[in-house]
């Protein structure tokens, strides 16, 4: 944990960039998901997804996970090449992200949750108006246009989208910025009015890491833990002005 031992580090903190891929069921989006993903990978970048069902739980239906769910809050894996955690309660989707590591987010589902520029996936045209506001979306993808929205010709103009214009908010909807939600400034950074760098969370006056992984910290929050953190640090003989870092092993 550290607060402020790089004041180039804390004043921004650099931020992922993300799509979300929306669609109904067998629409595709799927089969989009992964296809993005790889196209990112073989550039060198390092994505990782994010999954949103509605379905009442995850698919491990009839394994020793499921069986060790009935019983607990939580239950770990680790096996030779992966691991993994679930829950056994709704998590926010805030949580989730923070969880997350990679450059390129790729998001499938969620359309409640507009963090991030979309794509849409079409059966039929009419289904546009029913997944997304048109403000929040990239284009469409696949056989089925929607008119008035801009349509998608291939996996590398996705990726390329995605790397120019991507953004991923952090779901926390502190109104630091200004604005009500996420949901709103995303609405604005579509617009032009408003770019990633206006989210509060990426101007911090302290930062935390736990495990290397850099932590996304409410702007009230931020402020508690470094005026708190401060206080106590005062009290020590040599304290004088200057940044102060703390690391917990």
């Amino acid at each position: 944990m550290a607060s402020c031992p790089d004041d180039n580090l804390c004043k921004e903190k650099s931020a992922m960039k993300g799509v979300q891929i929306l669609g109904f069921k067998k629409s595709g989006k799927t089969t989009l998901c992964e296809a993005l993903l790889a196209e990112l990978a073989g550039r060198g970048v390092a994505p990782c997804a994010l999954k949103c069902t509605h379905n009442p739980g995850i698919d491990k239906q009839d394994t020793d996970t499921d069986r060790f769910m009935a019983h607990c809050r939580t239950v770990g894996a680790v096996a030779g090449s992966e691991s993994a955690l679930f829950f056994n309660t709704p998590r926010k989707l805030s949580d989730m992200l923070a969880l997350l590591d990679g450059e390129v987010l790729v998001m499938e589902g969620g359309r409640e949750h507009a963090v991030a520029p979309r794509v849409l996936v079409l059966r039929e045209p009419a289904e546009a108006a029913q997944l997304s506001d048109p403000g929040m979306v990239l284009g469409t993808f696949g056989e089925v246009r929607a008119p008035g929205l801009p349509h998608i010709e291939s996996v590398a103009a996705l990726a390329d989208l995605a790397l120019e214009r991507g953004f991923v908010l952090p779901a926390l909807d502190c109104a630091a910025c200004g604005r009500d939600d996420c949901a709103s400034l995303a609405a604005d950074i579509m617009a032009g009015r408003a770019t990633p760098g206006d989210c509060a969370t990426t101007q911090v006056a302290m930062a935390v890491s736990v495990g290397g992984r850099r932590l996304t910290l409410n702007p009230f929050v931020e402020r508690i833990l470094a005026s708190g953190i401060r206080g106590l640090v005062s009290e020590l003989k040599g304290f004088g002005p200057g940044a102060v870092e703390i690391r917990i092993d």
